[in-house]
């Protein structure tokens, strides 16, 4: 039995071999299995889908709290001079003194 590898963009593991391309059926997503994905997942984006950059401002949309903290970064707070990490879904930023990492799906522009 041949190790057919997962569907880069849904994760499904009912992927085949079509003769020249990889097939996943249930999103229906053709891949090479050598190829990295380079849609544009590797773009971090806000949660009403802006794109972000290093330097941005942006606004927290939730409360939330910080882990291993009694810290809550309350919704509406503003947060200047983000910095884009390696994960796209994730950004680096100082708030209050502290340097804390936060999920870009909290944040927007």
């Amino acid at each position: 039995m041949t190790n057919t590898p997962q569907c880069p963009k849904c994760g499904g593991d009912n992927t085949y071999f079509d003769g020249s391309l990889n097939v996943c059926p249930d999103c229906g997503h053709e891949f090479n299995a050598g190829e990295e994905s380079s849609d544009a997942n590797d773009i971090a984006r806000d949660s009403n889908g802006a794109e972000l950059c290093d330097g941005d401002a942006v606004t927290v949309i939730k409360d939330l709290k910080v882990k291993g903290s009694s810290m809550v970064i309350k919704r509406g707070t503003k947060v200047k001079s983000i910095r884009l990490t390696d994960n796209p879904e994730e950004v680096d930023c100082k708030i209050d003194g502290s340097s804390i990492v936060l999920k870009t799906c909290f944040l927007k522009k």
